[in-house]
């Protein structure tokens, strides 16, 4: 068993964190996105990991490295953003004629990975949305098995959204369909999407079921992310590094510290994930997410992503700041 994490993209939506560091690699209630969707298959019992790196693709590989030493891990270049199908491909040489599951950099999500790990045949995760126009969809008979999947149809037929989750047990037939459609320039949306491989799969006879996630955790934007963080704080739990220093200051879960930090005079929480050797005075936080290195002083942030190695000084704001900042908020 493969598993495929494509991880080449450049996270525009996330930016200016994005610029200086990858998507997968942004912290999430005390993890990385990156970390999350790994430790789930890991639990499952995958071992081989293929990573499809682009931009700051380094820094992807020097994560996996020193986290995941024991993991037999592979790293293929995108240099061309051409879609998710065209960057399964790249892969074919590696996995051969092995079993997957590719699970998208940014998929978060509660589901049943050893079941679907060990399934004798083929899966997609699926999420019913109330919008599906800005997903791949899934149109799936009473018996559970998928009969079409489309890519952002404008007139869905079915609400069952792909979260990015896939187990091909069919992976020559994956592969085959993947060359057709980029030699027939088959696109949607100007890509090659995975989608429509699927699709492909599925004309020729290949039999795939549908599997429910029981959440589907948005990391796409700013809100998104920072609900996400939310939740998954709530249901992970709080995770407070024992290696700190809290003078005079008030922790309201949940919250995830990291290890040295030195916090004082300060309310934090709930809802804070804070990275490692974070020097916080004098503020209160809450809803939000401080990166690694970061000195805060002085401040009330609510619903902020901070970068890491930043310095902020202020008042009170709502804030989006990439790394290696510095802010001054105070009044002249």
């Amino acid at each position: 068993m493969k598993a495929i994490i494509p991880v080449a993209g450049a996270g525009t939506k996330l930016r200016p964190h994005t610029y200086t560091q990858p998507k997968a690699l942004i912290p999430l209630a005390g993890k990385t996105i990156l970390s999350i969707i790994v430790d789930q298959l890991v639990e499952a019992g995958v071992r081989d990991f293929i990573f499809i790196v682009g931009y700051l693709g380094d820094k992807i590989q020097d994560f996996v490295k020193e986290k995941y030493p024991h993991l037999q891990t592979h790293f293929i270049q995108q240099n061309e953003r051409l879609g998710t199908g065209h960057a399964i491909l790249l892969t074919r040489e590696i996995v051969q004629s092995d079993e997957m599951i590719v699970v998208l950099g940014d998929s978060i999500c509660e589901y049943d990975a050893q079941m679907v790990v060990n399934s004798d045949r083929s899966l997609l995760g699926v999420k019913r949305v109330d919008d599906p126009r800005d997903f791949g969809v899934a149109e799936i008979s009473e018996d559970g098995s998928i009969s079409r999947v489309v890519e952002k149809p404008q007139i869905p037929k079915s609400n069952m959204a792909l979260v990015g989750i896939y187990k091909i047990r069919e992976s020559g037939v994956l592969f085959e369909c993947l060359e057709e459609n980029i030699r027939h320039g088959v696109t949607s949306y100007g890509e090659y999407n995975l989608t429509d491989a699927l699709e492909c799969m599925l004309t020729k006879g290949v039999k795939i079921n549908a599997f429910k996630v029981q959440n589907w955790f948005d990391c796409g934007k700013k809100e998104t992310l920072l609900e996400s963080n939310a939740t998954l704080l709530r249901k992970i739990g709080q995770n407070i590094s024992a290696e700190h220093q809290f003078a005079n200051t008030i922790i309201i879960p949940p919250v995830s510290i990291a290890a040295g930090c030195d916090i004082s005079n300060s309310i934090i929480g709930p809802n804070v994930a804070i990275g490692e050797c974070v020097t916080i005075n004098d503020s209160i936080i809450k809803d939000s997410i401080i990166g690694a290195f970061s000195d805060l002083k002085d401040i009330v942030l609510t619903h902020s992503l901070i970068g890491s190695d930043t310095e902020v000084r202020g008042e009170s704001r709502s804030l989006n700041i990439g790394d290696n900042t510095e802010i001054d908020l105070g009044k002249r």
